[in-house]
């Protein structure tokens, strides 16, 4: 069984991680769990937060929110409470937003899926870019 660890910094209700949710957990042999931000952290780039405590909120089987945490803070906390052995993959997004040239180097999305490499494991950050529509006026599927 392959672990899968996603997050993002659009937030846990955000369309490309719910998106990205359904579409690994349509896939055999795989096991995924979500510790998303419980609220936008765009721009937050590979921050973590050492001055206060944070807490951890169980919205469903394998699905988290970290109550007021940036992206890495839940990659680097799911890691160190959640799992007992590594997780084969961290992916971070799909964001909202295209996240090119020096977005990068801003992008939270970009900074959780740093930060799942600096921890030994394989990482990938996805980020789509469109214009004046809405994920559902796009009908975003995977």
């Amino acid at each position: 069984m392959k672990e899968i660890l996603i997050t993002n910094d659009d937030g846990f209700e955000a369309a490309g991680l719910l998106a990205l949710k359904e579409a690994l957990s349509e896939l055999d042999g795989v096991n995924v769990t979500i510790v998303a931000p419980s609220s936008e952290k765009s721009a937050c780039a590979h921050s973590l937060t050492l001055t206060r405590p944070l807490r951890f909120i169980k919205l469903d089987d394998g699905f988290f929110k970290l109550d007021d945490a940036t992206p890495s803070d839940c990659v680097y906390l799911a890691l160190h409470a959640l799992y007992n052995n590594k997780p084969d993959l961290v992916i971070s997004g799909i964001n909202h937003g295209a996240n090119l040239v020096e977005d990068i180097t801003y992008s939270g999305t970009c900074g959780s899926a740093m930060e799942g490499v600096l921890q030994g494991i394989r990482s990938i950050a996805f980020s789509q870019f469109y214009e004046n529509y809405s994920l559902n006026e796009l009908g975003f599927e995977l």
